[in-house]
Parts: C-alpha cells; sequence; structure tokens
C-alpha cells in the first residue's frame, strides 16, 4: 500500500470517527445507515480539500478580525451543506456549529495520537543544545 493511500485511509477514518461522535453528541446529526456515514464523510473530505482553501480565502477578513474563530462557522458551512445529501442529515446550522466543534476537538485528539495531520508535537528530553564552537567565549553577538 503506497503512503499516500495509507495516510489518505488514516484521516478518512479519523474524519468519520470525528463525525460519529459528533452524531452521538449532538443533537440535531444523525445518519441513516453505516454506509451513509461514509459517504459522507467522503463528499465532507472532497469539499474540505477543494472548497475550504477558497472559503478561507474569502473569509480572511472575519477570520483576522474574529481571531480565528470563524473557522468553526466555515467547517459548519460544509458540514451543514453535507447534511443536505440523501442518508446524512443536519437539522440547522446551530447543530452544524456544534457539530464543526465537536469534530474538531476529535480530530485534534486523534490526529496527535496518531501523529497524522498538520500539527506535530514535539518533546524534547535534557538541557539546553551546547553553544557552537564559532560563538565565542561569550556566546553569540548581536549588533544592533
Amino acid at each position: 500500500m503506497s503512503p499516500r493511500l495509507k495516510d489518505f485511509l488514516l484521516r478518512w477514518v479519523i474524519n468519520t470517527a470525528a463525525v460519529l461522535v459528533a452524531c452521538a453528541a449532538v443533537n440535531g446529526i444523525r445518519y441513516d445507515r453505516a454506509s451513509d456515514l461514509l459517504v459522507a464523510t467522503l463528499v465532507l473530505g472532497i469539499l474540505n480539500a477543494f472548497l475550504r482553501p477558497l472559503l478561507m480565502l474569502l473569509a480572511l477578513p472575519l477570520l483576522i478580525f474574529t481571531l480565528g474563530l470563524f473557522y468553526f462557522v466555515v467547517n459548519a458551512v460544509l458540514l451543514y451543506w453535507v447534511g443536505r445529501m440523501k442518508g446524512f442529515h443536519v437539522d440547522s446550522f446551530s447543530a452544524a456549529l456544534w457539530g464543526a466543534v465537536v469534530m474538531w476537538a476529535v480530530t485534534t485528539v486523534l490526529n496527535s495520537l496518531t501523529g497524522s495531520g498538520t500539527a506535530r508535537v514535539q518533546v524534547r528530553r535534557g538541557g539546553p543544545p551546547p553553544p557552537r564552537q564559532d560563538d565565542g567565549p561569550g556566546g553569540p553577538v548581536i549588533d544592533v
């Protein structure tokens, strides 16, 4: 299995788990069959890949003004649009907004546990790095 396919499948599983938790936690998001859930998360992943960057660019002033909180609104819009599919239901925009918050939390936790996604956490052990040899006896000199 190629690494790109493996990464895609891992992200799809994480996204599916996040939508599944959102369905259980948020009143107003539901699916009829498991296959409807899988199709909805696949469509949501495609929209996230192609449409979300455009929406983020258009919403950039609002993202800056709200210090990034409008990100949840953009994700809620995409979830609400996916909720118009047959078999997957999002009753209201507020349900989509709460679902987006739940999905963000679940994907953040699962991405950090699996090491996938864009955010990575590195833990450095030990003290500070030793000084370089070319810094001289007093350390680096910064001219201002």
